[in-house]
């Protein structure tokens, strides 16, 4: 495993985010990933302010089918025969990735207000990756009625379902940031935001790796990732 690897274990583990690109050629954006089990107020503001993009939470295939999460494309398409706008919308692929978008559901936690303070957000993160923990405990079909009681739909917090066999599948950050957490012997749940320029594009590979490097945060090429799951998991 590189250094670089362990190094972002490490970090993942003391509560503190990383850096992950994914690959030239693909999205050519970097994430920064917080394991989700470890979100606080000031995580959450971080995000928002130091990387900008859409702040969302990764949920492991193992969950999902407790949790009995669906795919948003999936609920697009099966309601488009009464909204024909859905039909005429649904994603299929993206151009960077032939596997349809991993958006799910978005949630908040029912003990929150509007959902959307750092506050709100950091507790249904939190919320949501404990329950994540209980999910992996039990059978298929518990944690719906689990994730009910707790959670209510839409919210602000956008879930992103990992693809079946992770990395084998698809490498995107979803599955990147979900292999990371999972090595480091986290809850398998990551927090992820996209981190943006100010010149209205994301930020660069050369910026993103000049920002982690002044303020002592690890930088990761989604390769490394790869190379560390398979010899993780292999």
């Amino acid at each position: 495993m590189k250094d670089s690897v362990s190094r972002a274990l490490d970090a993942l583990r003391d509560g503190r985010p990383v850096l992950v690109y994914d690959a030239d050629g693909r999205e050519e954006e970097t994430d920064v990933a917080i394991a989700s089990q470890f979100v606080t107020p000031d995580l959450v503001r971080f995000l928002r302010k130091e990387a900008g993009g859409l702040i969302c939470t990764t949920v492991p295939a193992e969950a999902r089918d407790r949790l009995g999460l669906p795919y948003l494309s999936e609920l697009f398409g099966e309601a488009a025969a009464r909204h024909p706008v859905l039909a005429r919308t649904l994603a299929t692929s993206a151009a960077y990735d032939p596997i349809a978008s991993p958006f799910s559901i978005t949630v908040n936690h029912r003990d929150t207000r509007t959902g959307i303070t750092d506050r709100d957000r950091a507790k249904t993160i939190a919320g949501f990756a404990a329950l994540v923990r209980e999910a992996l405990r039990h059978e298929n079909g518990w944690g719906m009625e689990a994730l009910g009681r707790e959670f209510r739909s839409p919210g602000h917090v956008p879930l992103l379902n990992a693809a079946d066999g992770l990395l084998s599948k698809r490498r995107g950050h979803t599955e990147l940031s979900t292999a990371l957490v999972t090595m480091a012997g986290l809850i398998p749940s990551a927090t992820i935001c996209e981190m943006m320029g100010d010149d209205g594009r994301a930020l660069t590979k050369e910026d993103a790796k000049e920002y982690a490097e002044a303020r002592n945060l690890v930088f990761l090429e989604g390769q490394d990732v790869i190379e560390a799951w398979r010899a993780w998991s292999g």
